[in-house]
């Protein structure tokens, strides 16, 4: 749940509720909304000409001082993630969100026909198939996404119902439909424990919609399919965007980004490139801080796995880290032409910084 009309100068996380018995539980927000420089209700709809083409290059500085407002941070990010050109119209964008939606629309039904819990308003924690595939009785391994009920009550339901084979239903013999069905409780459970301090996931239609949309998510992207981490990046798509299609392509266009990061061979990571990108760039803004993780046999950088993979969501509150991800993503477009910026180094460059401030916090505590 959102809260709206809070002044400047509260910090971010008021807009995002944490529920009552978890507030000793959660990071304690550092960014606070900022009269003059964070990108306010105003500027964004001054931003925009008649016909709605958007001054990208003044947006994107204003994100750079002081962030997006709350208010209306679905919206910019629309833009900042790519979903749409700056140079589009109103009727443009409308056009495109329709079409996108219909898209979307088509692939969660493709996957209802597959398995029916998908679009059901229920959370699938316990496995529906064996490897071999043949199906899994329920409704034993069916737990509905409900605000009682936790991971601990979904590992139980996974682990007693494990031998609950039905002979009696037709094997699928499909290997994309088994690889995509073997996924669906692993999202369940991720789902479950997916910023489960915030009240607004205490509504189990939010749930859901998390749920199908990494669903759908690992099944037209059959490479990559479903990683544990996703849910954390898909979770602020949940939370900022009410239509769940819209969400869907919001973290569909960051996917694209980070994709790269859950790829995974017999012989390695996907994000060690990136670990070894930061090792290279804190080696050089600070050779002594370098020196002395290599010392503490921390050289290879796995302390930052988690940090590149989730984007800094568990390390700061929820409201800090979407301020982290508009700053960083809003330096990828230059300023003054609001064109992308085709340097990856200076993306590292960016994201090395930001985990070098996160390295120095820790420290310091």
């Amino acid at each position: 749940m959102i809260k709206w009309g809070i002044s400047s100068g509260t910090p971010a996380d008021s807009y995002y509720e944490v529920r009552s018995d978890c507030t000793d539980d959660v990071p304690k927000s550092k960014f606070k909304i900022k009269a003059g420089k964070t990108l306010s209700v105003r500027k964004w709809q001054a931003a925009f000409n008649p016909d709605g083409i958007l001054d990208i290059a003044s947006v994107l500085s204003r994100i750079q001082k002081g962030g997006v407002h709350p208010t209306v941070r679905g919206e910019v990010w629309e833009f900042l993630l790519g979903c749409f050109d700056p140079r589009s119209t109103f009727d443009e964008r409308e056009e495109i969100r329709e079409i996108r939606r219909l898209q979307y629309a088509r692939w969660k039904e493709e996957c209802r026909e597959m398995d029916s819990h998908v679009g059901s308003g229920k959370v699938i924690t316990a496995p529906l198939i064996t490897e071999d595939g043949r199906p899994i009785k329920d409704p034993l391994v069916l737990l509905e996404a409900t605000a009682n009920q936790n991971t601990s009550d979904a590992a139980s339901t996974s682990s007693n119902s494990g031998n609950n084979v039905d002979d009696s239903a037709d094997r699928i013999t499909d290997k994309q439909i088994i690889d995509w069905k073997l996924t669906l409780h692993q999202i369940g459970l991720d789902v479950l424990r997916t910023d489960r301090t915030m009240v607004f996931y205490e509504n189990k239609e939010n749930l859901s919609k998390l749920w199908d949309i990494l669903a759908v998510y690992a099944w037209i992207d059959k490479d990559v399919g479903y990683c544990q981490g996703m849910s954390d990046l898909c979770s602020p798509m949940i939370v900022l965007l009410n239509d769940e299609a819209d969400a869907f392509w919001c973290f569909e266009k960051l996917m694209r980004r980070l994709r790269g990061n859950f790829r995974c061979t017999d012989q390695s990571v996907g994000v060690a490139n990136q670990l070894q990108h930061l090792a290279s760039i804190i080696q050089v803004l600070d050779p002594k801080l370098h020196d002395h993780l290599e010392t503490l046999g921390g050289g290879d950088y796995l302390f930052a796995f988690r940090m590149f993979m989730v984007l800094f969501r568990r390390e700061v509150s929820f409201g800090d880290s979407l301020y982290l991800w508009e700053s960083y993503y809003s330096t990828e477009r230059d300023t003054s032409s609001g064109k992308f910026l085709l340097e990856e180094s200076h993306r590292y460059l960016v994201f090395g910084s930001s985990i070098l401030w996160n390295v120095l916090v820790v420290a310091s505590c």
